[in-house]
């Protein structure tokens, strides 16, 4: 398993969350998406390393932009 960590932008309920979830968990390998709209964190835990690319185009798809928290 492999998990990665990111900050989204924009969002301010929990439809904004609804969103995200729905869009991330489309990504190949994803396995479970955790999103706060409260703290504006990602958590994408995957069956392998997914690229954060693929990631950041989902939430962008979702509306929002996000950066990889390290």
């Amino acid at each position: 398993m492999s998990t990665s960590t990111y900050a989204v932008a924009g969002m301010t309920c929990g439809h904004c969350e609804l969103s995200v979830r729905e869009e991330v968990s489309e990504v190949a390998g994803v396995e479970d998406v955790e999103v706060s709209a409260k703290t504006g964190i990602l958590i994408v835990t995957s069956s392998r390393p997914v690229d954060d690319a693929q990631i950041l185009n989902a939430v962008d798809e979702a509306g929002y932009s996000a950066v990889r928290v390290a």
